[in-house]
């Protein structure tokens, strides 16, 4: 029997420097960019302020993970989890006019449920079929009196 190797820690991703990964990697990049243009563009004491503001956040979206996640991850479901509606409708389309006009107003009308007809059970038309053995042939084809008689 052939033995294969079953690669294991795939969710681990490939380290770029000591502990940092390229996603992390690209965050501070991105990050510390923006550090460098609010430099260049605010005098010193807004820049410090800034700047702290900004580290804080670039340590939070490359390093802290939320339930075992990225915290921009985490971030994006947050946000999309606010966007969806509080009241969750089955089939919100069914029974709502077509426009809102007031010249073409539509009249809601409520579904009906059509029922099918009970149909008779054969249950027991099939089971003296089957005690007589087939000689009661059933309802539409009725076997004369005379012919059961001979059979019992």
């Amino acid at each position: 029997m052939l033995q294969f190797t079953v690669p294991q820690f795939i969710e681990v991703e490939d380290k770029l420097i000591g502990s940092i990964t390229a996603k992390q990697f690209v965050i501070m990049l991105g990050g510390f960019l923006l550090i460098g243009i609010g430099y260049k563009l605010f005098d010193f004491s807004l820049f410090v302020a800034h700047g702290i503001f900004e580290l804080i956040i670039i340590v939070l979206f490359a390093f802290y993970k939320v339930n075992g996640q990225p915290f921009y991850l985490f971030l994006i479901n947050v946000i999309q989890t606010l966007k969806r509606p509080k009241l969750r409708i089955w089939n919100k389309e069914i029974g709502l006019p077509l426009s809102e006009d007031d010249d073409n107003k539509i009249a809601i009308i409520p579904l009906q449920t059509i029922k099918k007809p009970v149909i008779k059970s054969r249950l027991a038309e099939l089971s003296l079929m089957v005690d007589t053995q087939g000689i009661y042939k059933g309802e539409d084809n009725d076997v004369e009196e005379g012919e059961i008689e001979s059979v019992q």
